[in-house]
């Protein structure tokens, strides 16, 4: 499901798009049939719009790029996780509200 204002990125993307970006990258490790997930699209397309001066959002849905999935280890969906200089340096699991989801990421943001 891709959400408005929210790239999607790949196995073959997410290094040019994730690893190597300036600033923190929010990702969300996303499924098609994980209804959490789409609880969060219109948290994330908000967050996209209003943080975009310090933020950038994506999403990378695991059943179509496994390598990336593995690579993290992620297990749960919906898993954000946030880049920084090619790094994951936080991440919660679980749908949320986009006000406590932004105070969580807030110090690494």
């Amino acid at each position: 499901m891709q959400i408005t204002g929210v790239a999607a990125v790949t196995d073959e993307t997410f290094a040019e798009l994730v690893l190597a970006a300036e600033g923190p990258v929010l990702v969300e490790f996303t499924a098609d049939w994980c209804p959490p997930c789409r609880m969060m699209a219109p948290v994330l397309a908000d967050i996209a719009r209003e943080e975009a001066h310090r933020l950038k959002v994506v999403q990378l849905d695991v059943d179509r790029n496994p390598q990336t999935q593995a690579t993290y280890a992620v297990l749960s969906m919906p898993t954000m996780m946030v880049f920084r200089n090619g790094e994951p340096v936080k991440s919660v699991v679980g749908a949320r509200a986009k006000s406590r989801l932004l105070r969580e990421f807030d110090d690494v943001l």
